[in-house]
């Protein structure tokens, strides 16, 4: 008689930590509940990664970019840069994983190779790469250009940018150490070998001075949602963290994105859709929607315009702020960050907002969505949209940081636990494990006969 066949095992959500300094509002640095004076403090870091790691969330994750950002005047802004924040951070944690975001367009492929194969033989195999071209000016100006490379430009530069890396990672076969101390072999030179790689963009040599790391890739991540960015996520990203404001346009994101994988030869669990969400959390309904507020009468008007100006690019300077948004420019004319253009133009369209208004819903998570309510209301906001084909699981955001993200920790992650839709505890050792994901195999590997050691 044949077994029964063993039940499927329940699909659960994965959740990773996007943290700032101060939190995600962006009026968070003048609440008393944030720490912005301990921002360049290793143990104010360490804490709060340690927090994540004892709700068994996923991965934390360090946004960046190559310019100080904003108006430093009106918010905490500046700190470390996240590779080596992350490093340091690897010994203070076990298991939960380190994504790092670092630019495909400042930067050159085997200094990123080599940072991360280094970060992820730190932490055990916990390393995750957020793969970013950059948008700003501001940026360019930092390294010899007055103006950006055009938005098809970077993606076609970071498209041959992660080629070059995953061939770098690959130089080194997982046994080309020996270690044979008695011939004095340390490693098989058959099994460390030159890319040699002659493209557009770039000329590498390799192999990389660095053996293959544990995960063989760090883990692949990617945010753009603009065409170029979609299609670069289909093709390279294992997890992308994205921003929607309602659920409709959230199940079209990831249907999109999904749909696209076919075409590169990957099924739709290569690739899991993290949107972001900022949960402002409140004993009551009530009293979140009373922090909520609190932190909206904490906003520096200025600054919220200046971030707002960035995103719809025209400058909104002097304009009423009781009145709306004027003229933007066509999406095709962008060439900063294209897929937040769209969004913000059409949540003011929607719903009416005078630039007063906007700024305010824009200030806990810059485009993603912010949702006050008590532990239980976030735990069926995410569950909601996971079970509705909108998520396989969330970026979460706190407004606040350290208790935004202790609250989560400690009230909602409990819930998603009794309901059987989050860990209870780490069942893999590696970011991959964690979600899910396998190991890539070595491009540069073929079954061969046994090879003499040289």
């Amino acid at each position: 008689m044949t077994p029964p066949a063993a039940p499927e095992a329940k699909r659960q959500l994965h959740l990773n930590a996007f943290l700032m300094n101060a939190g995600h509002h962006d009026a968070a640095w003048r609440h008393p509940l944030s720490r912005p004076e301990r921002a360049t403090e290793l143990g104010y870091w360490r804490e709060l990664v340690r927090t994540a790691e004892r709700g068994r969330l996923d991965s934390v994750f360090l946004a960046d970019g190559l310019a100080l950002w904003g108006q430093v005047r009106y918010n905490a802004l500046g700190g470390f840069e996240p590779l080596t924040l992350l490093s340091a951070l690897a010994g203070a944690t076990e298991h939960v994983g380190l994504i790092a975001t670092v630019s495909t367009t400042f930067n050159e492929p085997f200094h990123t190779a080599r940072a991360f194969a280094s970060l992820d033989h730190l932490s055990g195999g916990r390393a995750g790469w957020n793969i970013v071209t950059s948008g700003s000016v501001n940026e360019a100006r930092n390294f010899n250009r007055e103006e950006h490379l055009a938005h098809a430009l970077r993606y076609e530069r970071a498209t041959e940018f992660v080629e070059v890396v995953t061939k770098l990672w690959d130089s080194w076969e997982d046994d080309a150490r020996l270690v044979d101390r008695e011939r004095g072999h340390y490693a098989d030179v058959e099994k460390v070998r030159a890319i040699d790689h002659a493209g557009e963009w770039f000329q590498v040599q390799g192999p990389l001075n660095v053996p293959r790391s544990p995960q063989g890739y760090p883990l692949l991540v990617q945010a753009g949602s603009s065409e170029d960015g979609k299609e670069f996520a289909a093709r390279h990203a294992e997890a992308v963290f994205t921003a929607q404001q309602t659920l409709a346009d959230g199940q079209a994101f990831y249907a999109d994105l999904k749909g696209r994988l076919a075409r590169h030869g990957r099924s739709e669990d290569a690739l899991l859709v993290l949107p972001g969400i900022c949960p402002v959390i409140g004993g009551t309904e009530a009293e979140a929607q009373a922090l909520l507020e609190e932190l909206t009468e904490l906003q520096v008007p200025e600054y919220g315009l200046a971030q707002l100006s960035g995103m719809v690019g025209v400058d909104l300077t002097g304009l009423p702020l009781d009145g709306p948004l004027p003229e933007l420019p066509e999406e095709s004319d962008i060439n900063g960050n294209k897929s937040r253009f769209a969004l913000v133009a059409e949540l003011a369209r929607r719903e009416g907002l005078t630039l007063r208004q906007l700024i305010a819903r824009l200030g806990g998570g810059r485009g993603h969505r912010v949702y006050a309510g008590t532990p239980e209301q976030i735990a069926d906001q995410l569950q909601h949209w996971f079970e509705q084909g909108a998520a396989d699981g969330f970026n979460i955001m706190p407004p606040i940081l350290p208790t935004g993200l202790a609250d989560f920790v400690d009230q909602v992650v409990p819930i998603l636990q009794n309901r059987g839709l989050f860990r209870t505890e780490y069942t893999g050792s590696t970011l991959r494990d964690h979600y899910g994901l396998p190991r890539p195999a070595n491009q540069f590997t073929h079954p061969r006969t046994a090879v003499t050691a040289v």
